[in-house]
C-alpha cells in the first residue's frame, strides 16, 4: 500500500511562508485523490485543501487566496504552498491520499502521513 511522509513544516512569523511536500512511496496505482489536512491541540481535524486525479482543487474558507495545493504525478509529490501565515495557521498538517474521493470534511479508505508542524509566531 502507499505510504505517506510530509515535510516542509517549521516555525515562522507571522507574513512568512512555508511550503510543505509529502511524498508517496510503496506499492499503489497511480491516480489517488490528495489533500491535506490539519488539527491544532484540543480542536478536531480540519480539511485545508484537496487535489482531485486531474488536478482540481478545493479550499477552506480560511485559506483561500493564501494557500496552493498542487501534485508532481511523476515524482509521486503533493505539495502545499502556504503564504500570509497565520497564528490561526498553527497545527500539525497531515497529507492524506485515496482512491475515493476526498473532501474537506470526509477522507474514505485513506492513507496518512505522520505529520509535519507548522508555528506561526505573532
Amino acid at each position: 500500500q502507499v505510504q505517506l511522509v510530509e515535510s516542509g513544516g517549521g516555525s515562522v512569523q507571522a507574513g512568512g511562508s512555508l511550503r510543505l511536500s509529502c511524498e508517496a512511496s510503496g506499492n499503489f496505482y497511480s491516480g489517488l485523490f490528495m489533500g491535506w489536512y490539519r488539527q491544532a491541540p484540543g480542536k478536531e481535524r480540519e480539511g485545508v485543501a484537496v487535489i482531485d486525479r486531474a488536478g482540481a482543487t478545493t479550499y477552506a474558507d480560511s485559506v483561500k487566496g493564501r494557500f496552493t495545493v498542487s501534485r508532481d504525478n511523476v515524482k509521486n509529490t503533493l505539495y502545499l504552498q502556504m503564504n500570509s501565515l497565520k497564528p490561526e495557521d498553527t497545527a500539525m498538517y497531515y497529507c492524506a491520499a485515496s482512491y475515493s474521493r476526498l473532501t474537506l470534511d470526509r477522507y474514505p479508505y485513506s492513507a496518512w502521513g505522520q505529520g509535519t508542524q507548522v508555528t506561526v509566531s505573532s
